[in-house]
């Protein structure tokens, strides 16, 4: 199932990188199999009245700096039929909330839409004041978003 979105995700995701589809017609996603290998990589089906509309995967640690402690938004999608309707920016609040500590959402430079989305969203969660930087990492340029989740209860 995670698969298949991730096809749908690459394909929207191919407007702002040069992905080529492979000799099966598939975009595939080489890390995938880690989210069931790997501590620290945690997979999120996202569901909609019962209706499957997306996904989430997150990782600990840093992919920009030397940080292992950092949660990452690895990869975020909800399927366009569920798109602009706010259920992106609750989605990304809950695991931010489920997860509380320092986290960082790198966003494709190109990619505008998300990054007005990503600012938007964390601007929107309660307690997150967002510093956005520019980073170059493999090869490619990102607007990077670092904030802190805090803690449910102002506990630390």
């Amino acid at each position: 199932m995670l698969a298949n979105l991730l096809e749908l995700y690459a394909h929207d995701f191919s407007e702002f990188i040069d992905l080529q589809l492979q000799s099966d017609g598939r975009f595939g996603y080489p890390r995938l199999s880690l989210y069931w290998q790997e501590e620290g990589r945690l997979p999120f089906l996202v569901k909609v009245d019962g209706y499957l509309a997306g996904f989430v995967l997150v990782s600990r640690g840093s992919r920009v700096r030397d940080d292992p402690e950092v949660w990452d938004m690895a990869e975020f999608f909800i399927v366009r039929r569920y798109r602009k309707r706010g259920i992106g920016a609750a989605i990304a609040q809950e695991i931010w909330r489920r997860f509380p500590g320092a986290w960082e959402v790198r966003v494709l430079a190109s990619n505008e839409p998300a990054r007005a989305f990503w600012a938007a969203a964390i601007r929107g969660f309660p307690g997150a004041r967002a510093e956005e930087a520019t980073n170059e990492v493999e090869g490619k340029r990102w607007h990077v978003f670092a904030f802190v989740s805090p803690v449910v209860g102002g506990a630390k």
